[in-house]
């Protein structure tokens, strides 16, 4: 065929489908490349935090799940369980709160090797996956860096169908500061192992207000206003973050953003303290949660592996669920999942 024939006829092509497409809108259909755009982002990186943007058709309402800790101590089998509990369920996308690795090392093989392997299991969800980095995932800025190269951002928005959700890095209060932590860490670390004498309640580390609540940098915090400031209408808004930055009452904790949020809709989740609790704190929802493979305490009623689902209908449903009751159709839990408590 030659060159001038084969013109032609692409051309003939598009006439045909722009005649179909004027068609389609005359009788009130829309082609589905064509739909409003449901998921709306700023992450102009080219690796992104997330693991795809490919999203199952929603109708008035959609339920996206969240996971929490896996790290402390992973115990084998958790996650992989949840994940396969989680594809069951089958909402729309799922969110985290950090701490995904053990990670807290600058060995950029051991680095990689426990990304990857959080990632393979991850790949196995059937929908979209966001990461967010918690104090294990971000210790030092060897991992920062890591981070950047493989997810992108350390923080970020998206939309999704008209809800507004922030994905805040609580580990960011300035590389001398985090320097001086992860020292402390270290030796934090040393005394729980045996190696240093002492306690860990009595370490410099477990004294630092960093290693409980965390921090938001001030650019950091000039972002979220801006974001919020451009979204004033949105359904809801949803905070994630790893540490509760909430707890903290100086310049570098999450005050400045409440003043901005007050007035609308929006609910707060952190992972980090291993046990499930629940507040109502300026008249929106916050909590904690459990879970999911991390370490737990055995003494503690509120330690336990969970997921939760959080239902975007006319009104909130937010609905969390023990692994334990998640049930195949055989009625037991998946296969190699006798860890989960």
């Amino acid at each position: 065929m030659g060159r001038r024939n084969g013109l032609m006829i692409g051309l003939e092509m598009k006439n045909l489908l722009f005649h179909f497409s004027i068609a389609l809108a005359v009788v009130g259909c829309v082609a589905p490349e064509v739909q409003q755009t449901k998921f709306i982002h700023e992450v102009s990186s080219q690796v992104k935090p997330w693991t795809s943007e490919t999203f199952e058709s929603t109708e008035e309402d959609f339920t996206f799940a969240i996971i929490s800790d896996l790290t402390g101590g992973e115990r084998a089998g958790v996650y992989s369980t949840a994940v396969e509990q989680l594809n069951r369920l089958d909402p729309t996308f799922v969110m985290s709160v950090g701490d995904l690795i053990e990670g807290a090392t600058e060995d950029l093989d051991q680095l990689k090797a426990e990304w990857d392997s959080f990632d393979d299991r991850t790949f196995q969800l059937n929908m979209p996956f966001f990461h967010l980095g918690g104090n294990h995932d971000l210790t030092n800025p060897v991992m920062l860096e890591y981070w950047k190269e493989r997810f992108g951002p350390l923080y970020y928005h998206f939309v999704f169908d008209n809800v507004l959700f922030l994905m805040i890095d609580s580990e960011d209060y300035g590389e001398e500061r985090m320097l001086e932590v992860n020292a402390a860490r270290n030796i934090a670390m040393k005394i729980i192992s045996g190696e240093l004498e002492g306690t860990f309640d009595e370490s410099a580390y477990a004294a630092m207000e960093e290693s409980k609540v965390g921090g938001i940098s001030i650019e950091q915090q000039a972002y979220f206003q801006a974001v919020l400031s451009k979204y004033p209408n949105v359904r809801w808004t949803f905070l994630f973050m790893h540490k509760p930055v909430w707890k903290r009452n100086d310049e570098l904790g999450l005050g400045s953003i409440e003043e901005v949020l007050k007035g609308r809709p929006y609910t707060v989740y952190n992972g980090h303290e291993h046990s499930f609790s629940h507040r109502r704190r300026n008249g929106s929802d916050y909590t904690i949660l459990g879970t999911t493979g991390g370490y737990q305490n055995p003494i503690d009623s509120m330690a336990f592996d969970h997921v939760t689902l959080v239902r975007m209908d006319s009104t909130l449903v937010v609905t969390h669920l023990k692994m334990k009751g998640i049930l195949n159709e055989k009625g037991a839990l998946p296969e190699g999942s006798e860890l989960v408590r």
